[in-house]
């Protein structure tokens, strides 16, 4: 008995299913890779991060000699100021949120709105400062593992593995992990660099007012580096000195 030959639509048909098949393991393998790593972290300190690696290789394209600063220090030899200070800088409820502060989300995404609004009306003189709403798990989430691109599907997996860390680690890991990686200045990763880099004292040593001039920096490290007498700096830093002492450490 001869089988009916199968029509164009349904090889296509095929081919689609198993196109989708074999998206579905890959990006079921991707999220294992994620967390096996998150895993791992609950024991073995991660020695780099995607995003230092990217700057480890833009730095190192450069015709200049590189320079790069980093150093893990536990979390008992970093200063309670510093945490303090982050936290009440980056992220306020670090200690009571579920990873994702979505009220912050929803005040970025106006304030962002905003903006563009007011900068397609009006000639706007200075780039605009795009504001993120994300929390400190968020921003080690994407340091971590993920590129700087900004889209839905980098978004949403940033949620994913920020759930993932949420679920795996304790607030302390967390904010022990993002306190040795997190960027302070052009090539200088980590509480321990930073405070070296900028005041020649180990992270344990920063008193208030230095770990709040750290804080301060961290959205725009970069650009700060360059510019440590903005009164800007100062007086945001100040208000951080003020307000610390309310910041709830894990």
């Amino acid at each position: 008995m001869r089988m009916k030959p199968k029509s164009p639509l349904h090889r296509l048909g095929l081919e689609l299913r198993r196109l989708v098949n074999i998206l579905a393991c890959a990006v079921f393998l991707l999220e294992l890779f994620f967390l096996s790593n998150i895993v791992l972290m609950r024991w073995v300190d991660p020695q780099s991060t995607t995003f230092e690696r990217s700057e480890m290789a833009r730095l190192a394209s450069q015709a200049r000699p590189m320079t790069w600063s980093e150093q893990w220090v536990p979390y008992d030899k970093i200063s309670i100021h510093l945490k303090r200070a982050v936290i009440i800088s980056e992220d306020d409820l670090f200690a009571r949120h579920d990873g994702v502060q979505w009220a912050a989300i929803e005040r970025a995404w106006q304030k962002n709105q905003s903006q563009l609004e007011h900068a397609h009306n009006f000639a706007a003189p200075h780039p605009l400062h795009i504001v993120g709403g994300s929390t400190i798990t968020q921003q080690l989430a994407k340091n971590l593992f993920l590129s700087g691109e900004r889209d839905f599907i980098r978004k949403g997996q940033e949620l994913l593995i920020t759930l993932a860390l949420e679920c795996v680690l304790s607030k302390k890991r967390i904010l022990e992990i993002y306190l040795n990686h997190v960027e302070w200045g052009e090539g200088v990763f980590g509480a321990q660099a930073a405070s070296l880099h900028y005041f020649r004292k180990p992270a344990s040593q920063l008193t208030a007012s230095e770990a709040a001039r750290l804080a301060v920096m961290l959205p725009r490290p970069k650009y700060f580096e360059k510019l440590p007498n903005s009164p800007y700096l100062q007086n945001r830093a100040e208000q951080i000195t003020a307000r610390a002492n309310q910041a709830v450490l894990p």
